[in-house]
């Protein structure tokens, strides 16, 4: 599960790092009012890293409760984590996608995470169920 926890920290760290390329992305970044000026930005780069900051943190909580499901329930410690590890992936490719505006890769690895949490989410209750 050790790998599992540390997934969870990564999905969390990642939010800040596609947001860190945002405001690096485009000279001028102005910390007094950060909103209205990644709202005003142009760059797609900008506008692109900003938008995998969002979707990264939207897609933090589900997973991370997924994982505790799982890990609470006993559901094969293997099988977190290649779920957990797969996750992970599939979101660092999800950002370089989003990034690269490659909008179709993109929105198959968002939808291979998806899956990653529901199998971990499934697998808890089927668990507690038998």
């Amino acid at each position: 599960m050790l790998i599992a926890y540390c997934c969870i920290l990564i999905a969390a760290l990642l939010p800040y790092v596609w947001v860190g390329i945002a405001k690096t992305s485009a000279p001028g970044y102005n910390n007094k009012n950060p909103r209205a000026w990644l709202a005003q930005q142009e760059s797609h780069r900008v506008r692109n890293a900003n938008g995998a900051q969002l979707n990264a943190f939207e897609a933090f909580a589900p997973f991370a409760a997924a994982v505790l499901m799982a890990q609470f329930a006993q559901v094969d410690p293997q099988r977190v984590t290649w779920l957990a590890v797969t996750f992970i992936a599939l979101r660092i490719l999800h950002g370089v996608f989003y990034l690269i505006a490659a909008h179709r890769l993109r929105s198959l690895v968002w939808f291979g995470g998806l899956l990653c949490v529901l199998s971990l989410m499934v697998s808890a209750i089927l668990r507690l169920a038998a």
